[in-house]
């Protein structure tokens, strides 16, 4: 994860700023980029969700590696605009089979030997790969190194966790799993994909500008630091949420924090405003994505690849809309400010039909406990605490 998510896929945000003064792209073009390496990513979430991708999980998860770190090396050998969209768009295909492959091995394995808590380890990698990417840019930057020599950097430093995965990634041979059953939770899962692709959209236009909107600004070196050394932690914190007061009332809390942080990000014009918006986007972007994701598997019997993808690619849709949308915007307004608002609404409105979901289901279960006019629910202090669908702390993170 650390290695094709946080450098792989997000390494594109710290190093655009120097690719954009060095070959002077206009920020559409800018944005076409990175929306080639979300229809990558949106087109590699429905592979993988194929029934007819033969060859075992642990396979296609060291093939996207590698795709990943050589698609990311090339970048700095491209000389071209059609060779930078053809590499992100490889890179985008590489990280989603990463992510939904690498997920539902991590998931399964810490689910079958009862230690789901440690899946916000796993999903703290993409934190901890943003760091590293924002600290190798800043360094090889302070070094005088050009958007070349980054990308190349950022390709060694992918192709390290190669050998690493290899190594402690079993290779025992893998059953069929069963067939995926949605089951009784169909309904809220429908209605977590739509939320989820409303994230991808909200989300990516401020991850993708971020350092853009921070340039020339004492905060550019720091945004992006910034948002890793947020988002490492920020699992494990969003887990401990979700333990109390439920996966789909944390993601809706969290898509309201995510909100303020990207209409901070242009409605505040002074450093501190820029570093308290990496913070919140930070602080939840990979909360929102884990709370989503296990949320989906929760809701889902069996192999969980299928939903897993599913989600993957209304989240793939969403965030392959947002970079080209907001590049076209800003040839129009010469700003950041519209786009990031409507990425802040999209956000408002996917915690809206989580939490109206969430409660709709509460309701229901104390209608279940309801006999005549006397409810027994009714005695709880709190509505998530009296209804039958909490999921189980232990069940969260399963």
């Amino acid at each position: 994860m650390a290695a094709t998510m946080g450098i792989g896929r997000f390494v594109y945000t710290p190093i655009l700023p120097f690719m954009t003064q060095a070959l002077g792209l206009s920020e559409p073009q800018a944005g076409l980029i990175a929306s080639a390496n979300f229809l990558g990513y949106l087109l590699g979430a429905l592979g993988a969700a194929s029934a007819h991708l033969g060859g075992g999980r642990r396979r296609w998860l060291l093939v996207g590696l590698a795709a990943s770190a050589l698609s990311t090396g090339a970048m700095g050998l491209a000389t071209s605009m059609a060779a930078f969209l053809a590499l992100r768009f490889i890179g985008g295909v590489a990280s989603a089979f990463v992510l939904v492959f690498a997920s539902a091995l991590v998931l399964d394995r810490l689910a079958l030997v009862g230690r789901p808590g440690l899946s916000a380890l796993h999903f703290a990698g993409t934190g901890a790969g943003i760091v590293f990417s924002a600290l190798l840019i800043v360094g090889l930057a302070a070094a005088g190194m050009g958007w070349r020599v980054q990308w190349l950097a950022s390709g060694v430093a992918s192709l390290a966790a190669l050998p690493a995965a290899w190594r402690l990634v079993p290779d025992a041979p893998e059953t069929p799993p069963p067939t995926a059953e949605p089951g009784r939770g169909n309904a809220r899962l429908t209605v977590l994909v739509l939320a989820y692709g409303l994230f991808g959209f909200g989300y990516v236009i401020t991850a993708t500008f971020i350092s853009t909107i921070a340039r020339a600004t004492p905060a550019e070196p720091l945004v992006w630091v910034a948002v890793g050394l947020s988002a490492a932690p920020s699992v494990a914190v969003w887990a401990a949420i979700g333990q109390r007061i439920g996966n789909e009332a944390s993601f809706a809390l969290a898509c309201l924090i995510e909100a303020a942080g990207v209409a901070l990000s242009v409605l505040s014009a002074g450093v501190t405003g820029l570093l308290v918006s990496a913070v919140l986007l930070g602080g939840t972007m990979m909360g929102l994505v884990a709370l989503g994701l296990i949320e989906a598997r929760r809701l889902t019997r069996g192999d969980p690849r299928r939903s897993l993808a599913l989600m993957t690619a209304a989240f793939g849709l969403g965030q392959m809309i947002g970079p080209s949308f907001a590049g076209l915007l800003y040839d129009f307004a010469s700003s950041f400010c519209l786009p990031s608002l409507a990425a802040a609404a999209a956000l408002v409105v996917a915690a809206g039909l989580v939490a109206c979901r969430d409660a709709a289901g509460h309701w229901r279960g104390r209608q279940h406990h309801c006999s005549g006019t006397t409810c027994a629910a009714s005695r709880a202090p709190h509505l998530l605490d009296a209804t039958p669908d909490r999921p189980k702390p232990e069940d969260l993170l399963a």
